[in-house]
Parts: C-alpha cells; structure tokens; sequence
C-alpha cells in the first residue's frame, strides 16, 4: 500500500508542477487565460501575483516529492498544506480548486494514513 501512497503523492505533486507551469509561465497566454477564466487585461495585470502563486506551488510539489523518499510525516505534512490551500481556494477564488487541488490530495491522504 505504500506504493499507492507514493503514487498518489506523485500525483499531486505532479499536478502541482503543472500549476507552477501554468502560474509562472502561461498565465497571460492562450491557454493560461483559458484554464483560469481570466481577460486579458485581468492577466497582464495579476501576472506578477500568479508568478509569486507558482512559486508556492512549487514548493508543495518539491515537499511532495521528498516525502516520497522521507516518509509518512513529510507526506502527510505537504498533503495537509495542500488540502488546506485547496479549501481556501474553494473559499475565496471558485469551488473548482477543491477538486482540481484538495481532493486528490484528500485521496492520497486517506491512503497514506489507514494504510
């Protein structure tokens, strides 16, 4: 079971890089205003702020990554952040960030804690 646990933190963290991706480099193109619904005067403007955001971002993926090889605490640890980060999103920017964000680190989660 501990490899569907690292699986699934690989996973979330894999989905984190993509969000970086997305925040420090495509936001203000095509398909950065696309997947986050934004104008382009919207982008051009918040880009700097979406940069600082992908940084974050980055940082939870590279926690994620090294709790594969620490263990348990650091997992569980770095999926708490990011299912805490995925509830205030859900709050305050748009319900999609719970599941594109919280709920596979919830899934991942539940794994890494009943098994």
């Amino acid at each position: 079971m501990n490899l569907i646990a690292n699986i699934l933190t690989g996973v979330v963290a894999l989905l984190h890089f993509g969000f970086l991706y997305l925040e420090m480099f495509l936001w203000d193109k095509p398909r950065g205003m696309k997947s986050f619904r934004m104008t382009e005067e919207f982008a051009k403007q918040s880009k700097t702020l979406a940069m600082n955001q992908g940084l974050y971002n980055g940082f939870l993926a590279a926690g994620l990554i090294w709790g594969i090889f620490a263990g348990d605490a650091v997992k569980i640890f770095f999926l708490s952040c990011v299912i805490i980060a995925g509830i205030f999103g859900a709050f305050t920017v748009s319900k999609r960030i719970f599941y594109m964000q919280a709920v596979p680190a919830i899934l991942a989660l539940v794994v890494v804690l009943v098994f």
